[in-house]
């Protein structure tokens, strides 16, 4: 029993970064064709840029944006 509830936190932290992952790559095509000259100024800065491109992003990229309040 001990064994299967260390296991849980595992199984929690490895689904949040694996959603974290998932959204990282819902807007990397975006990022790399409408702000690839910002890729190197880190994410604030591309972030910045995806959101000066809203409209021409994918709509995958645009609905992760507004589910992350930008």
């Amino acid at each position: 029993m001990t064994r299967f509830l260390c296991i849980i936190p595992l199984v929690l932290i490895t689904s949040a970064a694996s959603a974290q992952q998932q959204g990282q790559d819902v807007c990397a095509r975006d990022a790399s064709r409408f702000c690839r000259a910002h890729l190197d100024g880190g994410d604030q800065v591309v972030l910045i840029c995806l959101k000066q491109n809203r409209a021409r992003l994918s709509k995958a990229c645009q609905a992760l944006l507004t589910r992350h309040g930008q």
